[in-house]
C-alpha cells in the first residue's frame, strides 16, 4: 500500500498525458504495470482498468467540451453500440477468459495489426490514403462499436483504444475521433465496473477491482487526461496519428513477446 498508491499515481499521470491526444484512456498501457509490477491477479485486473477509466474519464472530457470539441453524433453512437457490448464482454471475461494467456493473445492479435496498419496508411502517399468520405454508415458503425465493446470489456479498456485506430484508420481525422472514443470509453466503463462488481457476487476468484490501486492510477490518469486533451491542439495530425498506431503496435508487440515467452 505504500508505495502502491503513489507508483499508481504517477503510472496514470504519464500514461494519460500521451494518450489522451489521440482518444486513447491509457487502460491499455496500465494492464502490463498491473500484472507485472503491481501484482494484480486475473481477473481482477480488467474492472480496475475500468476503475481507472471511470476516475481519469472526466480530465480529458471536460478539456475536450472546453474547446467545443465533442460535438456531434460520432460520440452517441460509439457509446449506443459499446454499452450492450462491454456487458458481454464482462461475463466473457470472468466465466470463459479468467487466465492470462488467451488474455495476452487477444490483445497482441488486435492491436499489433492495428497499430501498423495506422501507421503504414499514414506514412503511405497522400494519394494512397482513405478519404473523410470513408466514414462508416450508422448502423455499420453502431455494430462495430458492439464488437468493440465486447472485446473492450474482456480486456478492461473500454473500447476506445480499438475503436480509435479503427476510425483513424478510415480517414477520419484524430481531433474529431479523440474526443468520442473517449466519451465511449468513459460510459462504458462506468458499466462494465457495475457488471464485474455484480459478478463478483456470483463467481468465485478475484473479480473485483482492486480500489486503492484503481483510484490511485485514476487519480493521475484525471490530471494527464487534462494535460493531454489542452495539448492535442497543439499537435499536427500526421503526428497524432502515428503516435497512435505507435501505441497500439506498442502493446500489441509487448503482449505478443509476454505470451510467446
Amino acid at each position: 500500500m505504500d508505495w502502491t498508491v503513489p507508483g499508481g499515481l504517477a503510472a496514470g499521470l504519464l500514461i494519460a498525458t500521451v494518450t489522451a491526444p489521440v482518444g486513447v484512456s491509457g487502460a491499455v498501457f496500465l494492464l502490463p504495470v498491473q500484472l507485472s509490477v503491481f501484482g494484480v491477479p486475473n481477473p481482477a485486473v480488467t474492472p480496475t482498468n475500468l476503475l481507472f477509466n471511470v476516475v481519469a474519464g472526466p480530465g480529458a472530457l471536460w478539456r475536450y467540451r472546453h474547446d467545443g470539441a465533442l460535438r456531434g453524433g460520432l460520440a452517441r453512437r460509439l457509446v449506443l453500440g459499446t454499452l450492450p457490448g462491454v456487458v458481454v464482454g464482462a461475463a466473457i471475461r470472468v466465466f470463459a477468459l479468467p487466465g492470462p494467456d488467451l488474455f495476452r493473445l487477444l490483445i497482441a492479435l488486435l492491436l499489433l495489426p492495428l497499430g501498423l496498419w495506422l501507421c503504414l496508411g499514414t506514412l503511405a502517399p497522400a494519394r494512397h490514403r482513405p478519404p473523410h468520405a470513408n466514414e462508416l454508415p450508422p448502423r455499420t458503425l453502431t455494430g462495430l462499436a458492439m464488437v468493440v465493446g465486447v472485446v473492450g470489456g474482456i480486456y478492461g479498456i473500454g473500447g476506445g483504444s480499438l475503436l480509435g485506430p479503427i476510425l483513424v484508420g478510415r480517414g477520419l481525422p484524430v481531433a474529431l475521433v479523440a474526443p468520442a472514443a473517449l466519451a465511449a470509453t468513459f460510459a462504458t466503463s462506468l458499466v462494465g465496473a457495475a457488471a464485474y462488481t455484480l459478478l463478483s457476487l456470483v463467481s468465485t476468484g478475484d473479480v473485483a477491482p482492486d480500489w486503492w490501486l484503481g483510484l490511485a492510477c485514476g487519480t493521475g490518469g484525471l490530471i494527464g487526461g487534462y494535460l493531454g486533451a489542452r495539448l492535442q491542439p497543439r499537435l499536427p495530425e500526421r503526428a497524432l496519428r502515428l503516435l497512435l498506431g505507435t501505441l497500439a503496435a506498442a502493446v500489441g508487440a509487448l503482449y505478443a513477446g509476454q505470451t510467446l515467452n
